[in-house]
């Protein structure tokens, strides 16, 4: 079975968990839990602004706001998805006694958003109705 297959059937078993390797120090583990916490509010807060953008922005072209809102929407999904497998995989390594797993979504994720910032700021050098 794939690893991804692995990681993807701990999200709904956790318990699971105690079957790899050694029971880390709790407070790996916390710290751990907390960094997941962290990927959580930036989802809710990601897909806050992409209702923001929606309901605020009325005089904004659709095809502008729509297209602000959902890719604000969208990396609030991937950061939500992207907290719990990253939660697997670290605990999986900590108990493993492996190396963090690295990844590339925290970069992809600020570029998402700074192009998301970079539209507002043209959207509102230039006014809402995007004449």
């Amino acid at each position: 079975m794939s690893d991804f297959v692995q990681s993807l059937r701990l999200w709904f078993a956790p318990r699971r968990l105690r079957e790899e390797g050694e029971t880390p120090d709790y407070r790996f583990s916390l710290a751990n839990e907390r960094t997941f916490l962290a990927w959580l509010r930036t989802a809710l807060a990601l897909i806050g602004g992409g209702f923001a953008v929606d309901q605020f922005l009325p005089d904004l072209r659709w095809g502008v706001r729509v297209g602000l809102a959902l890719s604000l929407l969208a990396a609030g999904v991937l950061c939500a998805l992207r907290a719990v497998n990253h939660w697997v995989r670290c605990e999986r390594a900590m108990r493993r006694g492996e190396d963090l797993p690295v990844s590339r979504f925290p970069t992809v994720l600020s570029l998402l958003v700074a192009v998301v910032a970079l539209a507002m700021v043209v959207v509102v050098l230039f006014g809402w109705a995007g004449r």
